[in-house]
């Protein structure tokens, strides 16, 4: 089928847009928490794969960390109404009178120390890692750690390029609900002062400032509810999130 004039502008846009950025990328490596809605809406699931494997053809070094905090809250609204998950893995007792349930979701824990060879050796090998945020502690029992600080410290100990965190917002809101685009070390810790920055967001943003401030050169908070977000926010000129500088 023959591209009308106007199609045809608009393919010619998006490659001359996505060109300079796909060249300055090809052999970075950039690491991408995948959770939230992308991570159980089929369009988006389908999206993201595709999205990750064309960064792979052309040359960009993916590395996912891979979320489950929707399932855990499907899990956990299942077994009762006695608790209420929000994010960062913490649960609450809701108001009623009896007593609440004890869940057990199992060990958690924090990051001491990544060994990024088994990656390394998957990245050259043409590979694209999935790493699930489980670490192994010093008694040899296996815990669950949040996905977020674990793609911050992968992204740390990689020398990545870029993290980049999925999530279920559009990126981080001023007092106006309107996305800040671009951000430095400086104004992120200024909005939390003023609590701009608060709730469910602060640990996103202070992953993406540790990652920043360690050596990785931008990180982004963007809109995972957005077909192709990664691309958007890697390819274009506006993106569909909040990127961080150090």
């Amino acid at each position: 089928m023959t591209l009308t004039s106007t199609s045809a502008m608009n393919v010619a846009r998006v490659l001359t847009e996505a060109l300079p950025y796909i060249q300055r990328f090809t052999g970075k490596t950039i690491v991408i928490k995948y959770g939230g809605n992308a991570m159980v809406d089929e369009a988006l699931k389908s999206g993201f794969a595709r999205d990750v494997v064309l960064m792979k053809l052309v040359g960009i070094n993916p590395v996912v960390v891979h979320g489950g905090g929707p399932q855990i809250g499907q899990l956990l609204a299942k077994i009762g109404k006695q608790t209420e998950f929000v994010e960062g893995m913490r649960a609450r007792n809701a108001p009623e009178r009896k007593a609440p349930e004890i869940i057990d979701i199992g060990p958690v824990g924090q990051v001491s120390g990544i060994d990024p060879g088994v990656v390394d050796l998957l990245l050259h090998g043409n590979f694209i890692p999935v790493v699930a945020p489980i670490g192994v502690g010093e008694d040899g029992c296996s815990y669950n750690i949040n996905a977020d600080l674990v793609a911050g410290k992968m992204a740390e100990v990689l020398g990545a390029e870029k993290l980049m965190l999925l999530t279920n917002a559009a990126g981080v809101l001023d007092k106006n609900d309107k996305v800040l685009s671009g951000l430095t070390a400086r104004e992120v810790d200024a909005l939390i002062a003023d609590g701009t920055i608060y709730g469910g967001m602060l640990p996103k943003i202070r992953c993406a400032l540790d990652a920043v401030q360690s050596g990785v050169k931008t990180a982004h908070i963007i809109d995972g509810r957005v077909e192709h977000a990664v691309l958007l926010e890697l390819f274009t000129d506006e993106g569909v999130g909040t990127l961080i500088r150090g």
